[in-house]
């Protein structure tokens, strides 16, 4: 083996571990999301590259707004899915789009885009 296709392998694992961490493994900081006067659970969630928050945190029983605002025309980022209430959503690139939920039973949920890439989660306690 040459020095050169040393190199080249050293560098695509570390690329490769780099990857693993960025999007699987990286500590994610969760945003605690405060009730409105009118009883709403309202959260703002940026997507470009990602969620932004990521991680939300809600209180059980109370109804939560997502609002999701895509700023990005990857195909990746089209969609959003929350496997566990069987809903998803398209999301249109510059525009709003409101999720709403009402999710009584604490625990964690996770959303991501259809491809799996983009993932959050939402922490209700």
């Amino acid at each position: 083996m040459t020095i050169e296709q040393i190199l080249v392998t050293i560098g695509g694992i570390g690329t490769a571990i780099w990857v693993a961490w960025y999007f699987w493994l990286s500590e994610k900081k969760a945003v605690k999301i405060q009730t409105a006067l009118s009883g709403i659970q309202e959260a703002f969630i940026t997507v470009k590259g990602g969620y932004t928050p990521d991680v939300l945190i809600f209180d059980a029983g109370k109804p939560i707004k997502l609002n999701f605002h895509r700023e990005e025309t990857a195909a990746c980022s089209e969609q959003v899915i929350f496997d566990d209430f069987q809903k998803q959503a398209t999301l249109t690139t510059n525009k709003t789009i409101p999720i709403e939920l009402k999710i009584d039973k604490p625990g964690e949920y996770e959303f991501h885009c259809a491809m799996g890439m983009l993932r959050g989660k939402l922490i209700v306690k």
